[in-house]
């Protein structure tokens, strides 16, 4: 069972992006992994990506990537085709990406040179680490504290402290916890400040101080942590960017990879419309197949257009940041109505999927049936669908 590269035909899309859909289906259909163990498994998935050269997307390429800058496009090709073969590969491909993201945009170029050819070559595992307890969708109500441990020099961009800084708070539903090399941590450097007192760190595994060992156990298996941050020391030359800048470059990385987020969906649905088609195709019953009767067809037909509806609005979204296609309010509303109604509609689309398969679509180890837990984290990750129902709606009312 392949993906279709029909849509790389739209206008949306260059020759780079239709390269990659050339070249990507062969790669991850001959790909074997166990993932039996999720963390095992995501951490062979990041040495293939990286042997393959695809994590090379994740960054830009004075830094070892394979395109000039982060390309919203690439990453939605790619993340669409590696979720239609296997949701965890789509996680370590994108956990790269985000997991470095701050870095990319915010860094010093001692700290991309430390880092992004690392995770270019799939050498070093990132994470993103900003949600708290008390702050998903309210990052400002963060909690995490990073203090200079030490005499501190002026502020500003890329601000050193000779005495290095102390992290404390925890940090929970971090992706790659536990597996992760470094870590993009955000935490308040100004606690009266709200959103603008907000800095990133970089914080490598095995920091002093730093506990990753709280594995979290999701319905869909993958690496999930909570972080405990205890007098947690780093280095003067730990944060990214402006000191109280975070929010801003946690918001810039996000604008990026919003879209991609929409693009897994995609590949999920199409991934449950191929099993919903071939089982319908094979199924007989009442002296028929089941794609003979016309509530399957009716059903088949509208999977298809619910797909179809996201992804011209994914493709869409990803062509204007990468464009930069109207306003960066324009922008971020597009990349909303993208993740909002691709993720909605590929749990719909998955959902009809499992039903046609009747008792074979519950039964573990089924393909619909994995991808019916799969799909529901994105609805809520990166911006929950409320989240962006409320960007959209302040945006109509101005």
């Amino acid at each position: 069972m392949t993906s279709s590269t029909t849509h790389l035909a739209l206008p949306f899309f260059d020759e780079a992006h239709r390269d990659i859909a050339a070249r990507l289906p062969d790669w991850a259909a001959a790909q074997q992994v166990d993932e039996r163990d999720d963390r095992a498994a995501c951490r062979d998935w990041v040495r293939r990506l990286g042997e393959g050269g695809w994590l090379r997307y994740c960054v830009a390429a004075e830094h070892g990537g394979a395109l000039p800058a982060l390309d919203s496009r690439a990453l939605v090709v790619l993340r669409e085709t590696l979720a239609f073969y296997s949701p965890l590969v789509d996680f370590a491909f994108a956990m790269q990406g985000l997991g470095s993201g701050a870095i990319s945009l915010g860094g010093t170029p001692q700290q991309q040179a430390a880092y992004l050819p690392a995770v270019a070559r799939g050498d070093k595992i990132a994470a993103f680490a900003l949600s708290e307890p008390e702050a998903g969708s309210d990052v400002a109500a963060m909690k995490t504290r990073a203090a200079c441990a030490g005499p501190s020099s002026a502020g500003g961009q890329n601000h050193s402290d000779a005495g290095g800084w102390r992290l404390n708070g925890i940090k929970t539903w971090i992706s790659n916890g536990g597996i992760a090399d470094f870590y993009c941590v955000f935490a308040k450097t100004d606690p009266q400040a709200g959103s603008r007192g907000i800095t990133a760190f970089i914080v490598d595994k095995g920091a002093a101080g730093l506990d990753d060992s709280a594995h979290i156990h999701v319905m869909a298996p993958h690496p999930l942590a909570t972080l405990h941050l205890a007098d947690c020391a780093v280095a003067g030359d730990a944060p990214l960017g402006d000191i109280n800048g975070g929010f801003k470059l946690a918001m810039q990385t996000l604008d990026i990879f919003r879209a991609s987020v929409a693009g897994a969906a995609l590949g999920m649905a199409r991934r449950a419309l191929a099993e919903a088609i071939d089982h319908a195709r094979q199924r007989r019953m009442f002296g028929q197949t089941l794609a003979d009767f016309q509530l399957t067809q009716a059903k088949l037909g509208e999977m298809a257009a619910l797909i179809d509806a996201g992804a011209l609005l994914t493709y869409r979204a990803a062509w204007m940041r990468d464009t930069q296609q109207g306003s960066m309010k324009e922008r971020s509303v597009a990349a909303a109505m993208a993740k909002m109604t691709a993720t909605e509609s590929a749990q719909r689309v998955i959902d009809m999927a499992l039903q046609m398969h009747g008792g074979r679509g519950v039964e573990v180890g089924a393909k619909v049936e994995s991808l019916y837990r799969d799909i529901r984290s994105l609805r809520i990750y990166e911006g929950a669908t409320e989240v962006q129902q409320l960007i959209i709606g302040k945006a109509v009312l101005t």
